[in-house]
């Protein structure tokens, strides 16, 4: 699930050809029957089959997209609404490098989705080009493939607000401290989505999870696989679980890696609320680890010193902004990093260190705006208008401001690092002007073949309850846990209890006996001093993909 670093929203932060009859009209009772709806089946049946017949024009990519070649480019027409597949159309903007084996070992299509809802999969394919080496054997046998969500990027895309309006800082601290505050964020989330549907609504009603479930199918037909290869990580984790429960047969190989929890009660108010928990507890964890090595950054060495440092950062910020730009909402942006990702501890505490040694330069670079960068603020406005409308548009949301005032009043005397933050950022879909459906119920039918699904105890972004949950509903699953981990993303770590068992199951069709534990990777070393400005900013550019 996607968080942008600005929490700018509210100002806080088928198969090949057609079976006889399948264009039949449904019987009573068949689109309760028919997961997702029948019309909708019938729809993606048919895009499937264009698609199919059409292929894809691959071309080099455009220069501005950042992908060299042999990275190829192209695009896939799929219905805007699939219950009307001859109806109005949109464009998914779609990515491959082939395998780098040979023929025979070639196994089809890898599909990626990084998570969001908003992150793009365009950069999957750089795994081969830059050789990474946790990749190196399944892409012998699969041709990476990346793609932009509907609504995302370089696919037909979707905005809520000026970009240059959207990232524009100080931001509100998105702690109140009266009621007068909070009458300000509701008055910036009702703006926030009117501004949604008066610049994207004709989309915001198809903005949902089974229709990329579905776009996903067109792609696979499109590139002239019989089946599903798909690794989703986070958000992917529940286009995931979708697709399993709409297309079990179509399924090939699947991994989930750090899951939602599908439950239609989970989906996304509570998922929100229960994130809020989580993250206090994997900030807690990064604390103690700066606290641990307070001989490189001299933060503090207690958690509690470490707390008390950070409450006292905060509220300098909101008294004076660091560098006229930076207040509690953009450092709650750049410090959420650290309790998303391992490999942000020690970028995130050198910056902090850097600070409190007099240079606020890298502090400014990585957690203020850049007014200059257009088109990365174009990108982020983006993500975060396209996490709003899927979430927003995938269920029903209270619209009592007093549930949503009890609940965060609530947690947040326990979890305050992002119950506020996490609340404004979500409330536009209290007023939301567009169609929210029912969440679908996820759980394969028969036909699904063994999945792996992957997940650390601690992490911060989808809890490890999502996990458990989605592989007591996909039946013949296998549960790969990282104990005493946190990290959001362990595909993309080094531990080889996990990357081993993600090979085997890709290159082989393998999964163990039983749900395997495997040992926690590597812990984090602080990082060099007088690094911290170029780690920054890369970590500013690749940003918190997930919310």
């Amino acid at each position: 699930m996607r968080r942008t670093a600005l929490f700018g929203a509210t100002g806080g932060v088928i198969a090949g050809a057609l079976i006889t009859g399948a264009l039949a009209a449904p019987t009573a009772g068949a689109s309760e029957r028919t997961p997702g709806g029948a019309a909708e089946a019938r729809g993606v049946a048919v895009a499937a089959a264009k698609a199919a017949k059409k292929g894809i024009d691959w071309t080099d990519c455009p220069a501005d997209w950042g992908l060299a070649k042999p990275i190829q480019c192209g695009y896939v027409t799929v219905p805007l609404d699939y219950a009307k597949p001859n109806g109005r159309t949109i464009k998914l903007a779609v990515d491959r490098i082939g395998n780098t084996g040979s023929a025979s070992e070639r196994q089809g299509s890898l599909i990626y989705n990084p998570g969001g809802p908003g992150g793009s999969g365009l950069r999957f394919p750089a795994r081969v080009t830059a050789k990474n080496p946790l990749w190196t054997k399944a892409s012998k046998a699969y041709d990476f493939v990346g793609f932009d969500p509907r609504g995302v990027g370089h696919s037909t895309a979707i905005s809520c607000v000026d970009p240059q309006e959207y990232v524009k800082a100080p931001k509100l601290d998105p702690v109140p401290d009266s009621e007068a505050d909070k009458r300000v964020q509701r008055k910036l989330a009702r703006e926030y989505a009117a501004g949604c549907k008066e610049r994207s609504g004709w989309m915001l009603p198809q903005m949902t999870t089974p229709n990329t479930a579905r776009d996903i199918d067109v792609i696979r037909a499109a590139l002239g696989d019989k089946k599903l290869n798909y690794l989703g990580v986070s958000y992917g984790t529940y286009i995931g679980g979708v697709y399993a429960t709409l297309f079990p047969t179509h399924v090939r190989r699947l991994i989930v890696d750090s899951v939602v929890n599908p439950s239609r009660e989970n989906i996304w108010y509570q998922a929100n609320l229960d994130q809020d928990v989580a993250f206090e507890t994997r900030w807690n964890d990064w604390k103690a680890w700066v606290a641990k090595n307070d001989a490189a950054y001299h933060i503090g060495d207690t958690p509690a010193k470490v707390q008390q440092q950070w409450e006292k950062l905060r509220a300098a910020a909101k008294k004076n902004p660091i560098g006229g730009v930076v207040g509690p909402a953009e450092l709650l942006g750049f410090f959420q990093s650290a309790p998303y990702y391992d490999s942000s501890w020690a970028t995130v505490a050198q910056v902090w260190s850097d600070y409190l040694g007099g240079d606020e330069k890298a502090l400014v670079e990585a957690a203020g705006p850049d007014m200059s960068d257009t088109a990365g603020n174009i990108a982020s406005e983006n993500g975060n208008a396209v996490y709003t409308a899927v979430e927003c548009a995938d269920a029903k949301w209270p619209t009592s401001w007093s549930k949503w005032d009890r609940d965060n009043t609530r947690l947040h005397r326990d979890y305050p690092f992002l119950t506020w933050s996490n609340a404004w950022m979500n409330l536009p879909c209290a007023t939301w002007g567009a169609k929210q459906r029912t969440p679908l119920e996820v759980g394969a039918a028969k036909g699904l073949p063994k999945t792996l699904i992957v997940q650390s105890t601690r992490d911060a972004a989808t809890p490890y309850e999502g996990a458990v949950e989605l592989h007591k509903r996909l039946k013949g699953s296998r549960l790969v846990t990282e104990k005493d981990a946190g990290s959001h993303g362990v595909t993309g770590l080094v531990n080889p209890c996990v990357n081993d068992r993600v090979d085997a199951y890709l290159l082989k069709g393998t999964v163990d006996a039983k749900d395997v534990t495997c040992a926690p990777h590597a812990t984090p070393v602080p990082a060099k001093s007088g690094a911290s400005a170029k780690a920054a900013k890369a970590a500013k550019e690749a940003g918190p993909v997930v919310k």
